[in-house]
């Protein structure tokens, strides 16, 4: 049985980074977005890790804001703690709501951050700085795929710093050289996400990395532009997900999406994805042959 399938354009979630320098307008452009994606301030949740900087923003006439869900993270700013912060955060909202942590670049080097926990781990035996950095990207993927599985929308901002590189100048010497605004986060995080979009002081986006219609655009973020994403991404067919894990259910050699359904339905119950049907089946296992053994026992 073939691995793949003909290709059907999917609903999805938003994936969203905005990046930008102190005074942008980072969290107001994440606020707009998502209201644009729900309608509703009740269904967005702003995780602030800006020293409660986000409540400045709520029901404001001047910015026509309204009252969104929030939630103040402070140090440490472990991976742990944003997770426990989005995932409650995604429960309240739905499916159809936005999650927005801000800022992302906390967890990377502040307190309790990935490069806080590469220092503590370089500090054990047998380590070095070389392979801490091990330790530390699986903290980081583990991070950013738990936050980029959330089952609803969600937009996260990131501190901009100037990226310099030596170059050797028509003299032959080596000097700095700008090459521009990078996050303030592991290199390359950008590309995890769907939507990248740069904001200046003007409060101007421009478009870094883009997956929907979105290549070239350059303005003001408004509510009128996450609506626009809604509609966009609204557009495809529902892929079925796993009742335990939430991710989408995929084939295997063996079993076609519909044939796991079916065998996890009619066994479990419910709808599971081939790793946690294997999980189920080894619990259901474990738990049979305990209670044969306590049955012996007490006979």
């Amino acid at each position: 049985m073939s691995l793949f399938e003909i290709v059907t354009r999917a609903k999805s979630k938003a994936r969203i980074a905005l990046i930008g320098a102190s005074g942008s307008g980072k969290t107001l452009s994440a606020l707009y977005l998502a209201y644009g994606f729900t309608g509703d301030w009740g269904k967005i949740a702003l995780i602030d890790t800006e020293h409660e900087r986000g409540r400045f923003y709520a029901n404001r006439e001047d910015l026509a804001t309204g009252e969104f869900l929030y939630a103040a993270l402070s140090a440490p700013y472990s991976a742990e703690r944003y997770i426990q912060y989005v995932t409650e955060a995604a429960k309240i909202v739905g499916e159809d709501g936005v999650v927005i942590v801000d800022s992302f670049s906390h967890a990377w080097d502040n307190e309790g951050g990935v490069l806080d926990f590469k220092s503590e781990v370089e500090k054990r035996p047998g380590k070095t700085s070389y392979s801490a950095w091990d330790d530390a990207g699986k903290v980081q993927n583990r991070l950013v795929n738990a936050i980029l599985s959330a089952p609803c929308h969600t937009i996260l901002t990131m501190r901009t710093k100037m990226a310099y590189a030596m170059e050797e100048n028509e003299r032959g010497k080596m000097q700095p050289v700008k090459l521009g605004l990078a996050p303030v986060q592991r290199e390359n995080t950008e590309y995890e996400f769907d939507i990248c979009l740069l904001i200046d002081r003007s409060h101007r986006a421009t478009v870094s990395k883009d997956t929907t219609f979105l290549d070239g655009f350059t303005g003001v973020i408004t509510p009128e532009l996450g609506a626009q994403l809604r509609e966009f991404l609204s557009k495809g067919k529902n892929l079925p997900r796993c009742t335990d894990c939430n991710s989408v259910i995929t084939p295997t050699v063996r079993k076609t999406v519909e044939e796991l359904i079916e065998g996890s339905e009619n066994y479990f119950g419910r709808r599971l994805c081939y790793k946690c049907a294997a999980a189920a089946a080894r619990a259901e296992k474990e738990k049979k042959a305990s209670d044969e053994e306590a049955k012996t026992v007490s006979e």
